[in-house]
């Protein structure tokens, strides 16, 4: 059956309600109070007579209510449907008692007493005695069941709501609180669940900074203030937070100027379907199109919001509804009740005495202001028809009813027992269950506006939020179904700033919210390998960031090596010296018979350039990668082979002294310094330095080091000394011994020419002094693989000025 008649249908049943009170006789009675009409015809008081009784204007139909007329209908419907059932409540039936307040709280109070004492306006006379009622399901409006319930609670006649107001004040807050009202329940979740279930549907979309908008109502301010909350705990940031009344239009076209400049594209509207309408329309009028809504149960599946122009504005948008429910054969009955009151006929067999006639297949309808709420669906009706189960099935397990032997009606079910809330309390069905405040666990599906083939506009369900379902698995969302505004499948994007990328950090902008920031690179050392990183982590002592800062790779570690140019130099230059020296070599041991080598010493000489050449050998020891022997063999050979360079130049220095001294006449001086005393004095000077070095190793010995302090970015592999008063101790004896020949040298350096040894030997301890002398500071200053460098440098320097000077030698043979 089309929508339309539907609405038709529904609307005309409105005038054949009857009076303020609608009844059927039972065994336990469930009252009802529904705000179908929204006006009360005040009669003018004379103050002589009784004043008549409040009546609800029903001469306008543009006051009266469907949605609350098809929530009667709904209770009766179910109440029908119990009493024909042979499992729930057999052999019992329920009554009812149903009273339109007028959408009044003056009503509401008449209503509750009504319920409770029967509706006997006698005069002089008490009330009628025990409650007629065991429960009542009521109100949409949160003002009227506030009423309700405190009037009704002393008396612990339990009172079920199973709506949810949308255009009046909410005070949900303090119905949910159970010392206040011990008796109230619900079957509807508290809107407490889908203000934290905004937040975290906009979280999951990743939309971090958003628009709000509310009514300015306590339903609006309420749960935007919840929303709020749960959206700071969320890491959601509101740009805006902007409400209006619907009497309000100038406040309208205050909000509609901060969407319009706002750079937030989505727009969390907690409003009545009337403040959305008006909303909607300034929307339309100003062009504002594009943005992202997220909406409540008000307004989501309004379709009195569904225009020709509203699409262009709320097409795409997201929300959350009450799941809708097939309510089966709900249409049907609404249908045969209408057709039965507003032609006066029957589809049973005809009554003579009523003056009922057949009803029949075609008959025409009054053309009817159109009907805009949803009736199809049956989102709101399927929560009263809980409501009326849930009462159902306390009683059945009260009377302790079986499906063989019935029910047990000697049971008393009086309200102060209070064993009908025991039993509501503890109910627990297939569809509603209630929890400690009296309410149901949220249960709502996630609808998604869009349009179908045919250009009509869909309420289309894309996924569900359950909040009894653990933190993690409460959503169920069906992205690939869903189409955002303007029809696109793409996700929108609404930040205050960019994520940040890997290999950076977030810098909060001064004065905004902490979703406004920079994204600032890590520094050298830090990574960040995640996506809007709050900090950058410090890679560990031997890593290092690499260029994108988002991964911590192994430093490089740097040494002298064989391979690299500096190497290959150093290593040419020491063996060019090795080379010379046995050139050197050869020719002394080609002229070792002549006259002049005999006189230069041939012995000291030979084990002079043996010296030299372990000299420019040990050199080598310093390139290529330190280990613990390399370490220890390379200061410990330069130490040794040094000094016994340096002491056959000393003892070579003696030599020519003594040998000047011993051609005076009378001089016998060379017995005291001959071949035996000069080999003894070269291995004296060389043990003192080869026990200096047995200290060395034994006590601290050198060893590898990574050195990770002079460079940030990369490691420095080299031989710590281990001990530094034994590395000076070395060259300390080295400079001592070198300080000495020299010395001695420069004393010699006036004799004859034919003891002109004395002269180079000056001259090549003067290079070897200055070379080790400028070594000191360049030593301690030089970074990394350079000072091994210089280290090197030194060696070969000294060693080619001891060369030189036998080379003059040479040259002179």
């Amino acid at each position: 059956m089309p929508l339309v008649l539907l609405r038709l249908i529904v609307l005309g049943l409105v005038a054949t309600f009857g009076a303020e009170e609608e009844t059927a006789q039972g065994d336990f009675t469930i009252g009802g109070a529904f705000s179908i009409h929204s006006k009360i015809t005040q009669q003018p008081l004379s103050f002589t007579d009784t004043p008549a009784p409040l009546t609800c204007s029903r001469y306008d139909v543009v006051i009266v209510n469907l949605r609350e007329f098809r929530f009667a209908q709904t209770m009766i419907f179910a109440i029908e449907e119990i009493n024909r059932s042979d499992f729930l409540l057999p052999n019992v039936s329920i009554g009812y008692r149903i009273y339109d307040n007028c959408g009044s709280t003056l009503s509401s109070v008449h209503t509750s007493m009504a319920l409770m004492n029967g509706d006997e306006r006698t005069v002089g006379k008490t009330c009628s005695g025990q409650s007629a009622i065991h429960a009542i399901i009521g109100e949409s409006e949160s003002s009227s069941t506030i009423v309700l319930a405190r009037t009704t609670g002393p008396f612990k006649i339990p009172v079920v709501r199973g709506i949810s107001e949308y255009n009046v004040q909410c005070m949900w807050s303090t119905l949910i609180s159970r010392k206040q009202f011990p008796s109230f329940f619900r079957t509807i979740a508290s809107d407490l669940y889908q203000s934290r279930a905004l937040a975290q549907l906009v979280k999951h979309f990743g939309w971090n900074w958003v628009g709000a908008i509310n009514s300015d109502s306590d339903y609006g301010n309420n749960g935007m203030a919840i929303f709020l909350a749960a959206a700071q705990e969320e890491g959601v940031c509101v740009e805006y937070t902007e409400k209006f009344h619907r009497t309000e239009p100038e406040k309208l076209l205050k909000v509609v100027e901060v969407i319009r400049k706002s750079t937030a594209r989505v727009i969390v509207g907690f409003l009545a379907h009337v403040e959305m309408n008006n909303l909607l329309e300034q929307l339309s009028l100003h062009n504002i199109t594009g943005l992202q809504f997220i909406g409540v149960e008000a307004w989501i599946t309004a379709d009195s919001l569904v225009t020709p122009t509203s699409f262009s504005v709320l097409g795409g948008s997201l929300g959350f509804a009450v799941q809708k429910a097939n309510i089966s054969g709900f249409t049907a009955f609404v249908i045969k009740e209408f057709w039965e009151k507003a032609f006066q006929c029957t589809e049973a067999n005809v009554d003579s005495v009523t003056g009922t006639t057949p009803c029949k297949e075609i008959m025409d309808l009054i053309e009817l202001k159109d009907y805009n709420d949803d009736v199809a669906e049956l989102r709101y009706s399927s929560n009263i028809y809980k409501a009326i189960y849930a009462v159902a099935h306390s009683l059945h397990r009260i009377l302790k009813c079986s499906e063989y032997l019935g029910c047990d009606k000697t049971v008393k079910v009086s309200p102060w027992q209070v064993k009908l809330i025991h039993y509501l309390k503890i109910f627990n069905g297939d569809q509603v269950w209630f929890d400690s405040t009296g309410a149901t666990v949220a249960r709502y599906e996630v609808v998604n506006w869009q349009r179908g083939s045919d250009g009509s506009v869909r309420f289309k369900p894309v996924g569900y939020y359950d909040a009894s379902l653990p933190p993690g698995q409460r959503f169920v969302l069906r992205t690939e179904d869903i189409r955002w505004p303007g029809g696109n499948t793409e996700l929108p994007v609404s930040v205050c700033s960019e994520s940040c990328p890997p290999g950076t950090h977030k810098a909060l902008q001064k004065g905004k919210p902490v979703c406004c920031y920079d994204c600032i690179p890590c520094a050298d050392g830090e990574i960040s390998n995640t996506t809007d990183s709050n900090g950058c982590t410090k890679c560990r002592e031997e890593y290092w960031s690499n260029q994108k800062r988002d991964t911590c790779v192994l430093k490089n570690v740097e040494f002298l090596s064989y391979s690299e140019v500096m190497g290959k130099v150093l290593v040419f230059f020491s063996l060019f010296g090795v080379l010379l020296t046995l050139i050197v070599s050869t020719l002394f041991l080609i002229n070792k018979d002549t006259p002049l080598v005999k006189a230069n010493n041939s012995e000291l000489s030979f084990l002079l350039l043996f010296s030299l050449t372990l000299c420019f050998l040990c050199s080598l020891t310093f390139i290529g990668r330190p280990s613990d022997w390399s370490c220890m063999l390379r200061h410990t050979a330069f130490g040794i082979t040094f000094v016994l360079c340096i002491s056959c130049v000393l003892g070579k220095t003696i030599v020519v002294l003594m040998a000047f001294r011993a051609t005076l006449p009378g001089s016998n001086v060379m017995k005291w310094f001959g071949p035996a005393q000069q080999r003894l004095s070269v291995l004296a000077f060389t043990l003192i330095q080869v026990v200096i070095c047995i200290l060395w190793l034994t006590v601290n010995p050198p060893f590898p080091f990574k050195n990770m302090e002079y460079y940030k970015e990369k490691i420095i592999l080299e031989c710590a000394l281990g001990s530094p008063i034994w590395f000076w101790a070395v060259l300390g004896y080295i400079g001592l011994l070198a300080m000495l020949c020299f010395i001695l040298a420069f004393l010699a350096r006036k004799l004859p020419d034919n003891f002109n040894e004395a002269k180079l030997i000056t001259f090549s301890m003067l290079i070897f002094c200055a070379v080790w002398i400028t070594f000191i500071p360049a030593y301690v200053s030089s970074p990394g693989k350079f000072t091994v460098a210089v280290e090197i440098f030194a060696i070969l320097a000294s060693s080619y000025g001891l060369l030189f000077c036998l080379a003059r030698n040479v040259h002179q043979i």
